[in-house]
């Protein structure tokens, strides 16, 4: 069945094309497997909380009729601005618009959150531009430049809130720059979320074309309910496509876990637990929960714009299993540096079980993917990372934010797979972490944190973190370890110099991205074993019964460095190689240049490496080249079990019988268009 949805309807209807309903909340209570939810252009200022599932034969699809001309937002217009004193107006709003949530009363704040808590869930725009909130009206009069902005030009647009209790009211003050708001389109966020189920378990649901925008969302912290503007809340087989989706206060898309009243929040309330810990117990209480491959994931996230939203694009724990997230744009996250924590980027994900994220342009992020404990089966393929670092001049980062890279892997076990990536930031990877295999990527930043930030130094004593890891493609955990570092291969990669490598002086010190190598390539792991190195401590044991003293006798190598493999790569520039890797091409004697070219909605790569690379071949990579990962014991594969053969490039190029090193089959390849908005 056809259910129609038109805010210009002339009165509320019974959903016919006739008589279509006003609200898209209104055909989401009544909508059945099977039905198609179909939306004319409007602006719907509304929460959706769709009250059934569709089945995996028949979904429940909601669509814009024409592309992003249905507009849900959880934002209010407000035109009953007063000028109070220069630039700067006020309104007074009742706080019975806000019903059990007040956004102007809410503060970001939760486990994981380590900026400072005088910043609201709420928010003001301006033609869709968001402030810059102050903690004293004398700020926002003031309306200086932030510097640790990443947009300073848009940080003079201030505003501040107070509550006036005797009139139930709360109040606004904005400096609109000489603007006059009333004349503007000035909106502030009102509702918490636009399109998630209050419920768990609401089931293949697919929501298409559509514009969600500006929700007073909370911060989404792992072991907590993870909230978002659009989200399945703990259910399967989601489809978001085609959306724009933009100014979430924190995250945008939630893929992430449910509230279990156990541990939500339990550090930032209780305080006696670690907050690693909490992890720990989230991961084994959600399979009470039904954390099962039978009931949770199997998302797809494709073909959406998202941006503008201050905690994560995507952020996602235990929740976002078995999704493939592609062909998205995800840009400008946190570029307005109000908040910190350990859980900001692009896309954030726990749990990244069997997760593909392909085909994605990420760029000007704080973090560009974050996979966060347990990426295990995790692909990250044929992906467009860059600028995603500070702005040249933005002033040191807030204290409690983090560093940036394109790509952080944090204390999982693997399996995780990158391949044909182009990651030209000014940090390309960060390992704390071990199972990582990395084929045909050009990579211009550096690879830091190699066997570093996994555990936690206390009172002088190392505390391990022990993290899990799980039966092969399923949900239910295999084991707990803690993070021994290496256990990574590097196959046919670029590595280029792009920034040199400079000591930091006193003053930029307390700029924590200083604190990272600015040195490229895979030179940090020149300490680790070869396999055969790492191997050879077991071979008094090799084929007998072990003995008890072994144990004692073999404690340094199970508690050591695992081994790395490497071959095939190709370093620029000054770019340095792993110690121990013997088939390689050094160049030292030829400028290598990469630069992005940025032409409309167009991006493109300059270089002449393919020149430079000359009859430079290697042979094709495969799964039964990579292995296994050590501690799940998991090949390098595909989520169904099937091997992989790394015979496309970026573009999906077929390689034939040898292969360049790097994203593209050739240099005429490089020279296409990668990336069309």
């Amino acid at each position: 069945m056809k259910i129609y949805v038109d805010a210009h309807a002339l009165h509320d209807g019974d959903g016919t094309k006739k008589a279509p309903y006003k609200q898209i909340n209104t055909a989401a209570q009544v909508a059945q497997p099977g039905d198609k939810v179909l939306v004319f252009p409007g602006t719907y200022r509304e929460y959706v909380n769709p009250k059934h599932g569709g089945t995996d034969d028949e979904r429940i699809t909601y669509r814009s009729v024409e592309p992003l001309k249905a507009i849900i937002t959880g934002a209010e217009a407000v035109k009953n601005w007063q000028q109070y004193q220069g630039n700067v107006w006020v309104a007074r709003i009742s706080n019975g618009l806000f019903g059990s949530y007040n956004p102007y009363t809410e503060f970001v704040m939760g486990d994981w959150y380590f900026g400072p808590v005088n910043k609201h869930t709420g928010a003001v725009y301006m033609n869709d531009r968001q402030f810059y909130e102050t903690t004293s009206l004398e700020d926002c009069l003031e309306a200086k430049v932030y510097g640790r902005s990443w947009e300073r030009q848009n940080s003079v647009y201030k505003w501040y809130t107070e509550q006036d209790a005797a009139r139930n009211e709360t109040v606004i003050y904005a400096n609109f720059q000489g603007k006059n708001p009333n004349q503007e389109d000035v909106e502030i966020n009102v509702r918490r979320e636009v399109f998630m189920p209050q419920a768990t378990g609401i089931n293949n649901i697919t929501v298409s074309g559509f514009n969600v925008n500006k929700a007073a969302t909370t911060w989404a912290p792992p072991a907590s309910y993870q909230d978002g503007m659009i989200g399945p809340h703990w259910s399967k087989g989601w489809i978001i496509e085609d959306c724009d989706i933009s100014h979430s206060r924190c995250a945008g898309i939630s893929l992430g876990k449910y509230e279990d009243p156990v541990n939500n929040q339990y550090f930032t309330y209780k305080h006696v637990k670690s907050p690693t810990q909490m992890e720990r117990d989230a991961v084994c209480r959600g399979q009470y929960h039904g954390w099962l491959k039978e009931n949770i994931g199997h998302h797809i996230i494709r073909r959406n714009n998202i941006h503008h939203c201050e905690q994560d694009g995507i952020v996602g724990r235990q929740g976002g299993v078995f999704s493939i997230i592609e062909d998205n744009h995800i840009h400008d996250i946190n570029n307005m540096q109000e908040l910190a924590g350990a859980e900001i980027a692009g896309i954030k994900m726990h749990a990244a079980i069997d997760v593909i994220i392909r085909r994605n342009h990420i760029n000007d992020c704080t973090m560009g993917i974050w996979t966060d404990w347990e990426a295990q089966g995790t692909r990250i393929t044929q992906n467009l990372l860059d600028h995603n670092y500070a702005p040249t001049g933005t002033a040191p980062r807030i204290v409690g934010a983090m560093q940036s890279q394109d790509i952080f892997v944090e204390v999982g076990h693997g399996p995780t797979l990158i391949d044909n990536n182009l990651l030209l930031s000014k940090a390309s990877l960060r390992l704390a972490t071990q199972g990582v295999a990395c084929v045909h990527n050009l990579m211009l930043g550096s690879i830091t944190s190699i066997g570093a930030n996994t555990d936690f130094f206390v009172d002088g004593k190392n505390q391990p973190r022990f993290t899990p890891y799980h039966i092969q493609h399923r949900t239910e955990v295999a084991g707990f370890m803690t993070i021994l570092h290496g256990d990574d291969r590097f196959y046919n990669n670029i590595f280029v110099q792009k920034w040199p490598v400079e000591k930091p002086d006193e003053e930029t010190l307390v700029d924590r991205e200083h604190e990272d190598t600015e040195q490229v390539g895979t030179n940090g792991f020149d300490e680790y074993p070869t396999y055969d190195e790492w191997y050879a401590q077991f071979k008094h044991v090799n084929g007998t019964f072990a003995k008890e003293t072994d144990m004692n006798d073999l404690m340094s190598a199970h508690y050591g460095h695992l081994p790395v493999w490497a071959a095939g790569n190709v370093y620029f520039n000054g770019a340095k190689a792993w110690k121990k890797e013997t088939d390689n091409l050094v160049n030292t004697q030829d400028e290598a240049t990469v630069e992005l070219v940025e032409d409309g909605d167009k991006v493109s790569v300059k270089t002449n490496l393919y020149d430079l690379l000359g009859d430079y071949y290697e042979g094709i990579i495969t799964t039964d080249t990579l292995g296994e990962a050590f501690e799940p014991e998991q090949r390098y594969e595909q989520p169904n079990g099937d091997g992989i053969i790394f015979n496309e490039d970026y573009f999906g190029n077929h390689r034939g019988v040898s292969a360049v090193p790097g994203p593209f089959v050739s240099g005429k390849a490089a020279q296409e268009t990668l990336w069309q908005a």
